[in-house]
């Protein structure tokens, strides 16, 4: 018996030097190794390009920054807008009482 290297069940092996268990873990390990090989290769190629941030403020954003906007400009302008009536609305119920 082996234990299988995605989900850890025990399996009996067809084969001396299988480690899954089936085709659906071997087919969800496989996909996540070429997403990992994928992202490394892209920070690969951002080696020594200078990339600034598209949020207008023209920061220099790091080869690990795959979104495109330095910290300051990664922000949601829906949900800032959402918490901004929260607040008011909180205000608006305090000044009730």
């Amino acid at each position: 018996m082996k234990l299988c290297e995605r989900c850890e069940t025990q399996f009996k092996p067809k084969v001396s030097y299988q480690i899954y268990c089936g085709d659906t873990c071997r087919e969800e390990s496989t996909k996540i190794k070429i997403a990992e090989r994928y992202q490394i290769t892209r920070r690969q190629r951002r080696i020594g390009k200078k990339r600034l941030c598209i949020g207008g403020c023209g920061e220099q954003l790091s080869i690990y920054n795959d979104s495109g906007f330095c910290p300051n400009c990664n922000v949601n302008k829906k949900e800032v807008d959402k918490m901004l009536k929260q607040i008011k609305g909180f205000i608006d119920y305090e000044q009730q009482w």
